[in-house]
């Protein structure tokens, strides 16, 4: 048994596949060797836990960040250099309690197994087992898993070997810098995801980063465009160097020149003294320009004038100041439109726009919500000292069909609030905590979840379990199709399937004419 299992694992390191499906399959394969009811694969990073696949566990768990000193069951797996098994009246909380896939009733791990993977004697990780029957796990689990792990160490070290070699072929520096991150010797912002539009634009990020290119990062409010020029920032040439913000829509239009370019002692009223302005604060980095379609026209024409000839003059002063600084500028404007209307000047847009960047709206992003769900979740466990914080799974589709109009902040305010209503409607902090839909700021998702609830398929005897799942499946297919007003692409981002998948699918159902699956927008 140990042997079949371990050899389609050997023969996955000669394939070319994503991180995250590699990661998959090892689980799968753990798994298969070792029944259980959930199984993680989690990577150490400075002193958090981050989980990198899961099977059985909620989804949003994806997008927690487990702290080593608020989780002592892992403190404990990382303490030792083999497997370990807790027993059933171990009185320390388990990270999982609540986040089994499973019913209501049974939301706490009863059983539980874990081990280190260490890559160069050096602990790179954990995997762990759990179940929900108190005696799932025997002794000979427990070698199987030893044995398992030691594999899982070796393939994590040929993937990190390999990537090594590929990241080679990219500029040397860059390539150095990027590994220090890794080591932990600076923190990069983390952006968390898994959909193809995230992916894209993480893609895109890498492809500029490595440039001195100016960036210009368009979306909503709420999207990310900070992180996203921290991300850009840190994977640049520059990243040793500051990264300096500037808002433009906070200041007023009186000081903003002061700000970005410095003012002498006297140059207006309440200068009592020399001020070096953000560029040469940023000299040798990054400035970051927020709502930069903010700024008045009189400062952007001095600001065109620093982006083409690299010198300025602080305010009150003849002297000429060289700087060097890349900008990075976002904007929740169509700065094209702006320049129609002549509320912002051409020659700056364009050099603004050198090469733009759209951060995707959370609506586009399928079930990164839950991802991002979770990191908030964790957040608000420790804040409010909960032993463990959830969501049901009406809460999880209820935020899957909302239109999020404020995007990652709004999700993020969100569970905030929905997690203190909990945690006070619960009363005890060391039990495991669901978030209701009731908690949340939903009147939309709270109307339509009765009618969900009636349209449950009831259990037909005499049905074949292909035709009753088949059944099914049309009735989620035509209930998102309905919440979309047809449109096939939003069905499909609701649903968490590529768009040409799911309508493959709709075909096969005989769905194409009674679903109006016509309109693709």
């Amino acid at each position: 048994m140990l042997l079949s299992t371990l050899l389609p694992v050997v023969d996955d390191l000669a394939r070319e596949l994503p991180e995250f499906e590699r990661y998959r399959r090892l689980l799968s394969a753990l798994r298969s060797l070792i029944p259980c009811d959930a199984v993680a694969l989690l990577r150490l990073d400075g002193a958090q836990l981050i989980p990198l696949a899961v099977e059985g566990l909620s989804d949003d768990t994806l997008g927690r960040r487990f702290r080593i000193d608020e989780h002592p069951r892992l403190a404990a797996l990382l303490e030792r250099r083999g497997p370990m098994r807790f027993s059933a009246d171990c009185g320390l909380p388990d990270p999982y309690d609540g986040l089994i896939d499973a019913p209501r009733s049974a939301l706490e791990v009863h059983d539980c197994v874990g081990c280190p993977l260490y890559i160069d004697d050096q602990p790179w990780g954990l995997v762990t087992l759990d179940a929900l029957d108190p005696t799932h796990f025997r002794p000979r689990d427990l070698d199987n898993l030893e044995a398992f792990a030691r594999l899982m160490a070796a393939a994590m070290k040929t993937m990190e070997r390999l990537g090594a070699l590929i990241r080679r072929a990219d500029d040397e520096h860059l390539w150095a810098e990027r590994y220090r991150q890794l080591a932990g010797h600076a923190a990069a912002p983390e952006l968390i995801g898994h959909s193809a539009a995230h992916k894209r634009l993480l893609s895109e990020i890498d492809v500029v980063a490595a440039s001195d290119l100016t960036v210009l990062i368009s979306g909503e409010t709420g999207v990310g465009k900070e992180l996203v020029a921290q991300a850009i920032h840190a994977r640049s040439l520059r990243a040793q160097r500051p990264l300096v913000s500037l808002n433009c829509a906070a200041l007023p239009e009186a000081l903003v020149e002061s700000e970005l370019f410095g003012h002498v002692r006297g140059a207006f009223s309440g200068a009592v003294s020399e001020r070096s302005g953000k560029f040469e604060l940023a000299d040798g980095g990054t400035l970051f320009l927020d709502e930069v379609g903010e700024l008045p026209l009189s400062v952007q024409a001095k600001l065109l004038r620093v982006l083409q000839s690299g010198q300025l003059q602080r305010l009150g002063s003849d002297r000429e100041h060289r700087v060097d600084v890349r900008i990075i500028a976002a904007t929740n404007r169509h700065l094209a439109e702006e320049v129609r209307s002549a509320r912002f000047r051409a020659d700056l847009y364009h050099r603004l726009s050198m090469y733009p960047l759209r951060v995707p709206p959370l609506r586009e992003r399928g079930r990164d919500v839950l991802s991002l769900a979770g990191n908030f979740l964790e957040q608000n466990r420790s804040r409010l000292r909960i032993r463990s914080l959830r969501l049901t799974t009406e809460v999880q589709a209820a935020l899957l069909t909302h239109d999020w109009p404020g995007n990652v902040r709004e999700l993020e305010h969100m569970i905030g609030r929905a997690a203190l209503k909990a945690r006070a409607q619960c009363g005890d902090a060391s039990r495991v905590v669901s978030i209701e839909l009731g908690h949340l700021d939903l009147p939309a998702a709270r109307q339509a979840q009765p009618a969900k609830r009636e349209a449950a398929p009831a259990a037909m005897p005499g049905v074949e379990l292909r035709t009753a799942v088949d059944d099914y499946q049309r009735q989620l297919i035509s209930a998102a199709l309905q919440r979309a007003h047809g449109s096939l692409a939003a069905a499909a981002r609701e649903l968490g399937l590529d768009r040409a998948n799911l309508h493959r699918l709709v075909s096969r159902l005989g769905m194409g004419r009674s679903a109006s699956v016509g309109n693709e927008r």
